[in-house]
């Protein structure tokens, strides 16, 4: 049998925000296996260690991290063991300031929140290739970013395994033949608890997913499933869908990422282990796919694939998202703002686990009004939003 050529992809010098996280460690382990990746800058929020060790390994031109006396240790670590070191930026801006010094030709943001945001419009301004897994960017100011992508020829490529699964099955026909696009959710770690038990779950019940792998923040987005909801938004934004024809639907196994069904009735599939790996490697090497050396997937030995209705709290949150792209102007700002604040009030002890949902919902339905959606504008509601969650609690 002749031997497959493994793709060929070029030279790419790649940003990566985030890179202490799940999404960015994982993403640096794609980068280590293929000679035409090089790193050119790294980010990370406090964890200089782990910043330092990945400096150490792929040698980036500049390295930027949020706080300026993480940014010290990790300077002072770099002097002790000699060398030329990257240059070091902190502060609340290090991130864009990173993207405009260093000009990447792939942006990877995998940063959690809105922190994400400004470093994405200045890989926009700058020409690179945006790879998103930060979703909340997107919710927050899809407005915004989608037309400054399309208007400077920047490809936006989702690195969320459910939307790069959509992204996949849409290469089968034209955007106007597709009826429905369908997103699977695991349904998170109490997926099989009744209600009355969910109300009451801890952190550690909630942080503990039968599938993935992921930081702590989506890993109680995936808990509560408002993630779904945020991703009703992103896929509005990344493939130009109306929110009637985004559904979800439960899928335990998380073998079918996502699905698109076409106006003759074919549905196309994108199929693979819950592993992060194959949609960061994809967005890494698109158009192009690299070689990787992963097991098959054995359909016969799973057996069986399951799928079910969203009913009950998982509809209650999704329908937050179809809410927010209904509604527009500032809904989608005010919906991840106040999830991150509820979030961040449950993982300190301040909030109940069947508390966030309520609380993100009250705050939707209060969304202000807006003349125009501005970066100001929507920041303006993304603090409202906050404070709104943070006098309620």
């Amino acid at each position: 049998m002749r031997a497959r050529t493994p793709c060929r992809v070029k030279t790419r010098r790649v940003a990566i925000l985030g890179s202490t996280g799940s999404i960015g460690s994982q993403a640096l382990e794609v980068i280590a296996s293929q000679p035409s990746l090089g790193v050119c800058a790294l980010a990370a929020g406090n964890n200089w260690r782990l910043l330092w060790e990945q400096a150490r390994e792929f040698r980036p031109e500049a390295v930027a991290i949020t706080s300026p006396q993480s940014a010290e240790a990790f300077s002072l670590a770099w002097a002790d063991a000699g060398g030329r070191g990257p240059e070091i930026l902190s502060g609340s801006d290090a991130m864009t300031q990173l993207i405009r010094r260093t000009r990447p030709d792939v942006v990877l943001s995998g940063v959690v929140g809105t922190a994400g945001l400004a470093p994405t419009l200045a890989a926009i301004e700058c020409g690179a290739t945006l790879a998103i897994a930060n979703k909340e960017t997107l919710v927050m100011a899809g407005a915004i970013v989608m037309p400054a992508a399309r208007a400077a020829g920047v490809p936006v490529l989702p690195v969320d395994s459910e939307h790069s699964a959509i992204f996949q099955c849409l290469l089968a026909g034209r955007r106007q033949q597709v009826r429905r696009i369908v997103i699977t959710a695991s349904g998170g770690a109490l997926r099989d608890w009744p209600a009355e038990k969910v109300r009451q779950a801890t952190i550690q019940d909630a942080l503990k997913h039968p599938t993935w792998s992921m930081g702590r923040k989506i890993t109680i987005d995936s808990a509560t499933l408002i993630n779904k909801a945020l991703e009703v938004v992103e896929a509005h934004w990344l493939f130009d869908m109306p929110a009637e024809q985004i559904d979800v639907v439960l899928h335990g196994e998380s073998i079918i990422h996502s699905f698109v069904e076409y106006c003759d009735g074919s549905v196309i599939a994108q199929m693979g282990e819950p592993s992060m790996a194959t949609p960061i490697s994809y967005a890494l090497s698109w158009p192009e796919r690299f070689e990787r050396q992963v097991p098959p997937l054995d359909l016969a030995a799973l057996g069986r694939l399951t799928f079910s209705a969203l009913t009950g709290r998982f509809e209650r949150a999704v329908r937050l998202g179809h809410q927010a792209v209904d509604r527009g102007g500032l809904a989608g700002a005010v919906l991840n703002a106040a999830n991150e604040a509820a979030v961040q009030a449950f993982l300190a002890g301040r909030m109940r686990f069947g508390q966030i949902v309520p609380m993100v919902e009250t705050v939707l339905n209060q969304t202000p009004p807006a003349a125009e959606v501005t970066l100001d504008a929507l920041l303006r509601a993304d603090a409202w939003a906050r404070r709104q969650v943070e006098q309620r609690i």
